[in-house]
């Protein structure tokens, strides 16, 4: 096995000269500074947002032109190059100077730039800053970056600018280096779950991960529920679709995605026609840019859809009693003469009673009409080429939870008792607890999509909304009390026991050390910080992070600032606490900068002391088995390969 492992390596390293080269490469890049991870969580679709966070570096670039420029460049000036560092197209499309101050404010803004590009990419190989360079300019940046300040540096600075000019290239140049700093000082990504929903471009957030060559996503469970719908489960396609429409997300649907919804809509108008939908009125935090449907007509749709998503969860709750025991089959309840519910010895009167569709005899069964509009759904989710794209991006660079750089990221919980032990949960007939769960219920997901057996898809629902889920971790999924009952007891939806015991050390270190973690960190989301009732994201005496605060717009009320990055870069970690977007932008320019807060401070960490020193260890010993075959002549050197 090992004769044949050699030789395949021998395709990619053909004699002995290739071989000592990179092994020389790797032990280089062993002695550089670790990359900057950024950890975001819980998007909900807020694209303008994160896409500013992520030109911005949450904050990063702004801390590195303070510091490099600190002697140079006023405060404000310091603001101005940020800004346009984050939005050159825009700052270009506004400059107004005539032509010679617009010529000499091109030369010294380029000059900033390289000085800048230079010094956020130190820490990485030339091969690497390469890799990230734009291809159209890949050249003449290499020889920028590439030479060093002096008196006739600014010559040759000069002379590249003036051609540049002449070539009339100069704003795509600027604006190509712009985009080359803000990608070197993003080295990897990781999401700690909840693209999706509430917000209104999940997939415009999607599209530029795609983007980024390293990229790592944690499911939460609105991704779980999108990926379920995504593979066809009909409670999950129905899931979506209402979340969407109780949001006036129309675009994403039919823009986004090319969900068609003209069956949806001709049904609504039909069945509610008379209708005032009130429950079911949308809350419009954002405008469709192209479909500027009526929002009464939403609502009777949002309405339509409400009704068969319970049908639907009814079923499964009816197909599947062992492991739905906590849930409500409400509409098999209902007390349809007097328009009333009765549950735990008590009578809740129906706020809405207008339930057509709904047959007293058999409330879960769909009609002729209902069954007709879902089938067009799950085609249209099923056939959308965008969406299933992005769903495969979610399978291949997502996962349960993740372990990188003694960090253990996760976007739920890990269900615990109320005494703090792992709780035990029977999935499939078997029980699992802690790590065991998570591997379990990853397996599962990745069976629905890649096998699509019924059974592992119709487990999406329970990933998405079962107390028992770690992607879930509350109480009850209160969907029709919070539709059709008054009772604001029976909307509440009580937080796992880990909720609770995770603000002990003890805890946090008794789950890091089930993970075999020595030391290092759990960084969590699903659960907003709420600042302005004095909550923090740094929990456990620094052993856990919370990093949702509420970048969704529909959050920011309740928590009173707009979501955290946490930052690690190869001497600190550090917390950035984000503006409100939308604010900051109408605002001005200095309220579009995060703050960055350092929470902890290390000695410079190196490759070598990371998850991808291991990898490239593992490389090197091979790579030397591969030399002493070719000194040996157990493998052929080839030259020419």
């Amino acid at each position: 096995m090992e004769q044949r492992y050699l030789e395949l390596l021998a395709h990619r390293f053909v004699n002995k000269q290739e071989v000592i080269s990179e092994i020389i490469n790797l032990k280089t890049i062993l002695s550089l500074p670790k990359g900057t991870e950024f950890f975001f969580s819980d998007l909900h679709g807020e694209h303008s947002a994160f896409l500013h966070l992520l030109k911005s570096a949450s904050g990063v670039i702004k801390d590195k032109i303070d510091l490099l420029f600190q002697n140079q460049l006023s405060s404000l000036e310091r603001e101005k190059l940020a800004h346009f560092i984050y939005y050159p197209q825009k700052q270009l499309e506004l400059l107004s100077l005539q032509e010679t101050l617009r010529k000499q404010w091109y030369e010294e803004t380029i000059i900033h730039l390289i000085q800048l590009a230079k010094f956020c990419s130190t820490k990485y190989t030339r091969s690497k800053v390469y890799k990230k360079l734009p291809k159209e300019f890949a050249y003449i940046m290499q020889e920028m970056l590439s030479c060093y300040d002096s008196e006739y540096m600014l010559d040759y600075y000069h002379e590249m600018i003036v051609s540049l000019l002449e070539m009339n290239c100069i704003e795509t140049f600027m604006i190509s280096l712009c985009e080359f700093i803000q990608r070197i000082c993003i080295d990897h990504i990781h999401i700690i779950g909840d693209i999706f929903d509430r917000g209104p471009r999940p997939d415009l957030i999607i599209d530029e991960l795609m983007t980024y060559d390293q990229v790592d996503i944690q499911w939460g469970n609105h991704d779980i529920s999108w990926m379920g719908a995504a593979c066809g489960q009909p409670a999950l396609v129905a899931n979506v679709v209402r979340i969407a429409l109780s949001y006036n997300h129309l675009d994403l649907l039919e823009i986004g995605y090319g969900i068609n919804l003209r069956a949806l809509s001709d049904f609504a108008r039909e069945i509610y026609q008379s209708d005032p939908c009130l429950s079911f009125q949308p809350h419009v935090l954002d405008k469709n840019k192209y479909d500027k449907a009526d929002l009464d007509l939403v609502a009777k749709m949002h309405k339509a859809i409400t009704i068969i998503q319970l049908k639907l969860e009814g079923q499964l709750i009816h197909r599947y009693p062992k492991d739905y025991q906590d849930k409500v089959n409400w509409l098999v309840k209902i007390d349809y003469e007097n328009k009333n519910v009765k549950y735990m010895n008590r009578t809740y009167p129906l706020k809405d009673d207008f339930l057509p569709t709904v047959s007293h005899l058999t409330p879960l069964t769909l009609t002729k009409k209902e069954n007709q509009l879902m089938e067009t759904l799950i085609y249209s989710f099923q056939k959308s080429q965008k969406l299933q794209n992005h769903i495969q991006f979610l399978y291949t660079h997502g996962s349960m939870y993740k372990i990188m750089n003694q960090n253990l990221m996760f976007h739920g919980c890990i269900p615990l008792d109320y005494q703090g032990n792992f709780k035990e949960v029977l999935i499939q007939g078997e029980r699992f607890k802690g790590k065991d769960l998570l591997d379990k219920l990853q397996n599962i997901a990745l069976k629905a999509y890649y096998e699509r057996q019924e059974k592992d898809v119709d487990m999406m629902w329970y990933l998405w909304c079962s107390s028992l889920s770690p992607l879930f971790g509350k109480s009850r999924f209160s969907l029709f009390e919070k539709y059709f009952l008054d009772d604001k007891d029976l909307q509440q939806e009580i937080m796992d026991p880990y909720y609770q015991w995770i603000e002990k050390e003890s805890t946090c270190q008794m789950i890091l050390n089930h993970f075999h973690i020595t030391k290092g960190h759990i960084i969590n989301g699903h659960v907003p910080v709420r600042i302005k009732d004095g909550q923090k994201p740094v929990k456990a005496n620094g052993l856990l992070y919370v990093i949702d605060g509420g970048i969704s717009k529909a959050y920011q009320e309740k928590t009173g600032n707009a979501g955290y990055t946490l930052i690690f870069d190869s001497q600190h970690l550090k917390l950035a606490q984000h503006l409100p977007y939308q604010k900051s932008a109408k605002e001005g320019l200095l309220c579009l900068t995060p703050k960055v807060e350092i929470i902890q401070t290390y000695s410079r960490i190196k490759n070598k002391d990371c998850d991808i020193g291991n990898i490239l260890q593992s490389q090197i010993v091979d790579l030397k088995k591969l030399l002493e075959a070719y000194q040996k002549g157990m493998v052929k050197e080839n030259s020419f390969y």
